[in-house]
């Protein structure tokens, strides 16, 4: 499997490194994330000039490619330009900070998914609560866990005319120690 991973909070965010290494596990993952941070850029997109893109080599952990634009450019950008191929999958996230209610309409982290959906490949918007504890990399296994269930529950839908493709906001509460009661 193929996964775009991006987020709003910028290809040197902690979420978005907790993510990388938990996606592993379901296949290859290509990084192209803004630049800097985009928190609530809503489904902005750059027009009226070229969008500057870097390959960013992170410390130890992968390399990628840093976008001069909203999130929505990053995931047009990767699949139309960037990527050698159509990923499977768009993983936007962790964002640092829940997006529920009104903020979705703000969130960039889900209109980087939503923008996967647009163009006919499957999404996960992923954010988590702010609490006391942030750890991403608990948070990253439980929405690898919840994706590979969302993937098993959508393999029969293939991208094509009058299909529905999924677009999927999750919001992982403030972790408190101990195992999470389920999912919802």
């Amino acid at each position: 499997m193929r996964i775009l991973l991006t987020n709003d909070d910028g290809i040197l965010a902690p979420g978005l490194a907790a993510m990388r290494r938990a996606l592993l596990t379901l296949g290859e993952v290509s990084v192209v994330a803004p630049a800097s941070p985009q928190s609530a850029a809503a489904h902005g997109i750059t027009v009226g000039g070229p969008i500057p893109v870097r390959e960013l080599h992170v410390a130890d952990r992968f390399t990628g490619f840093a976008v001069e634009g909203r999130p929505a450019d990053c995931v047009k950008l990767a699949i139309t330009t960037l990527l050698g191929n159509r990923p499977d999958l768009v993983v936007s996230g962790i964002n640092d900070g829940a997006n529920v209610s009104i903020n979705v309409l703000y969130s960039g982290t889900v209109a980087a998914a939503a923008e996967g959906a647009l163009l006919g490949i499957p999404a996960v918007a992923v954010s988590l609560e702010r609490g006391q504890e942030m750890d991403f990399d608990r948070a990253a296994g439980i929405a690898r866990e919840v994706i590979e269930r969302l993937l098993d529950s959508v393999a029969s839908l293939r991208p094509g005319e009058g299909q529905i493709v999924p677009l999927v906001n999750m919001n992982i509460p403030a972790l408190c120690p101990g195992v999470p009661r389920g999912v919802r």
